[in-house]
């Protein structure tokens, strides 16, 4: 089932808050590999280019980190370390 996209807004910042959503949901967990450009464009019937955009949105957002020739991963957030120790 692809997720319906409005068309009337960025679909890449669409792409970016369902991945983030799923981040925050916990199904995708830190540590987890997130789906791949060509994964995210078939589930969204969405140009590669506009999927890397949305996955490089989410890596300067510090959500995901990118490891050359693995994938693109969860990140372990900052904010979890801060709420673990308090």
């Amino acid at each position: 089932m692809s997720p319906e996209l409005d068309r009337t807004r960025p679909v890449w910042r669409q792409v970016a808050a369902a991945i983030a959503t799923r981040i925050a949901d916990g199904q995708y967990p830190v540590d987890a590999r997130v789906p791949s450009v060509v994964e995210l464009s078939t589930e969204f019937g969405i140009a590669a280019s506009t999927a890397q955009k949305a996955l490089a949105h989410l890596k300067a957002e510090g959500l995901v980190r990118a490891e050359v020739g693995l994938g693109t991963f969860v990140a372990k957030r900052s904010d979890d370390d801060e709420t673990s120790s308090a």
